[in-house]
Parts: structure tokens; sequence; C-alpha cells
């Protein structure tokens, strides 16, 4: 064989010795997609202050590198050290190592879903909801409420009716979301429904915003329907202008912590506590629930009358009896008493 020849067959293993090594490298650093055991995706959390050997640490401790040295490897030529994004990321079944990295190196996360509804009766439950969902403590929480003057000039409202600051919805934010900045999403939503336009609504009717609040948390715990709410919202008007308690029974659930109650008993009038309006005149401290927008405007635009009593209707069907007098108010409310004991509602 003539030199010539030589010269073309070492070339061409040079080329295929470089073709495999290539392959080699491109299938040991690059490649070499995931396969998750029975299952599509998994979360990974990178943390706030998570360094580039704590993002390698979350990633293994989902098992699903099967080369880790050549994932470390390929994060550090890639610069993930110098790009690192805390949040929640869904890592899916046959990505690459290439694709993980590039998730977090480019902030692909996804977002986390916060539902505030009636289910989140209290300050607490809110806290302790959020603490469960995101990397931001309970603590950064009530340490932010303990700061009375950022809490008003934040939100105008004080450690008693703090409440309010959450309106209810779908919240979509980073799992790594700071205190600062989840406060600045509920004050954004909260300056949202407490335009100008509201404000002199609540000033024309004589209420500041918190106690607006506080008294819609009450008519909509009293009905879910709109048109009812806002001849609630009446009753207890009428009643704070007469100096009457308010009785209303769905603070004395708030106090005694019977939510799900369907009935209130002459023991939970008893109960000590500022929520009690059968023994304290006057709205509440705060809310008693999360407040929807509409329950809001139904105060705001609440029906003028000269009611003074409601009792639900025997049919339980959202709708009152209203009355002016207390002996026609007795009507109704043995008629509901009955109702409940038919139905064998007890508690």
């Amino acid at each position: 064989m003539n030199k010539k020849g030589k010269g073309k067959i070492i070339s061409l293993i040079v080329i295929l010795a470089l073709g495999m090594g290539a392959y080699f490298i491109y299938q040991k650093y690059i490649a070499g997609a995931i396969h998750l055991k029975d299952k599509n995706y998994t979360y990974v959390y990178i943390e706030t202050n998570d360094t580039f050997e704590d993002v390698i640490s979350d990633i293994n401790s989902e098992n699903i590198i099967d080369d880790l040295e050549a994932f470390e490897f390929l994060a550090k030529k890639m610069e993930l050290d110098k790009n690192i994004h805390a949040g929640k990321y869904r890592i899916t079944n046959g990505m690459t190592k290439r694709q993980i990295i590039n998730l977090i190196k480019y902030n692909k996360q996804e977002k986390v879903k916060l539902t505030f509804n009636s289910q989140i009766h209290n300050l607490d439950e809110f806290i302790n909801y959020t603490d469960d969902k995101l990397e931001l403590s309970g603590d950064d929480l009530e340490n932010y409420l303990a700061d009375e003057k950022k809490l008003y000039d934040d939100f105008k409202l004080d450690p008693d009716n703090a409440f309010a600051m959450v309106v209810p919805g779908v919240y979509e934010v980073s799992w790594a979301i700071s205190a600062d900045e989840f406060t600045d999403v509920l004050k954004q939503k909260y300056n949202g429904i407490w335009n100008e336009s509201r404000k002199a609504l609540a000033k024309k009717i004589g209420f500041s915003v918190p106690e607006v609040i506080t008294l819609a948390s009450i008519a909509q715990s009293e009905s879910a329907i709109e048109s009812e709410q806002e001849k609630i919202a009446g009753v207890y008007i009428n009643r704070i202008h007469k100096d009457m308690l308010l009785q209303a029974d769905p603070t004395l659930k708030f106090a005694n912590k019977n939510f799900d109650a369907q009935r209130v008993l002459d023991a939970d009038k008893e109960i000590n506590s500022p929520y009690n309006t059968y023994k304290r005149k006057g709205l509440p401290p705060g809310p008693i629930c999360l407040v929807s927008v509409s329950a809001i405007d139904a105060v705001l635009n609440h029906v003028k009358h000269k009611y003074i009593f409601f009792c639900a209707k025997p049919s339980l069907n959202g709708y009152s009896d209203f009355s002016c007098t207390y002996e026609e108010h007795l009507k109704y409310a043995n008629a509901y008493q009955k109702a409940l004991d038919k139905r064998g509602i007890n508690r």
C-alpha cells in the first residue's frame, strides 16, 4: 500500500475516533435524557440563598440524574453557578441535562397558585396556608404584621383588622417570593379594589374602609346572594345608628371557631370575645372572613330601609324575612327554628 493510501486510512481512523469521542461526550455530558419512575414530572425547589453546590444537591435529591459528575461539569460549563434563580422548577420525563440546567439558568420557573377563599377564616390560617405553599415562612409574615407603622403605611390598617388586607382570589407568584414582594402583591390587589370611587362611597355612608370590609364580611357570611347582602347590610347599619347590639350570628361562629356551624346556640353567646356582637356594641375589631368585592359593594350600595331585624327563611334558600318590630321578628325566628328541627340540624 502506498503512502497516499496509508494516509487516507489514518485520516479515516482519526475522524472515526474523533466522532466516537464527540458522541461519547455528547451522550455523557449533554444528552442522556432522564427517566422518572412511575411519574411524568417532578419538582425541584431552589431556595433563595442556595449556592451552586446546593442546587446540585437539590437536583440530586430527586434521584433523576444518572451521572451527577457529568451534570455538574456541564452545569459549570454553562455558567449555572453565575445564574442561579430561586424558585419552583418542573422537571419532566425525557428532559436532557442541558434542558434542566437551562430551566434554572433562564429562570423558567413554575408559578405557585395561591387560592384565598372562604376556607381561610382568619389571619392565622392565612399565614399557615402561605407558609405551607411558599418558601416564605410564617415568621416573615408575622414580622411584617408586627410592624404597625409599615402595615398602616401600606394598607391603612392596624393589627386588629390586618386580615382585611387579603382580597380573595387566585394569585400566581414565585415559590421564592420575599415577604416584601408578597405584601406588594397583596397591596396592589387591595389598592385596585379600594379606588377613589369606593373610598368616596365609604366616606359618604360614614364608615372607614376597614369598617366597610368588616361589615361586608358579616353580610357575606349571612347570605351568598348579593341582593340579600345589600338588605342585610342595611339592617346592621340601622342598628349601628340606633346604638343597638348587632347580634350577628356569624360573629359568634367566628368567636367560637365553629365556622361550619349551621345553628347558633345560647351557650355560644356567652363567650368573652371582642367578636361577640351579642355582648359588645358596634362592629367587631376586624373582618370574620375574606370579603368578596361584591360584598363590599353591597355595603357601599346598601338598601336604605327601616328594618332592624331579619331571619333566614324556613326554606333555607339564602333569602331572609325582614321586620321592623321584635314581635314580627319572633314569628319568623320561630318558623326558622322549626325548619332546623325538622331537618335535624342541631349544630
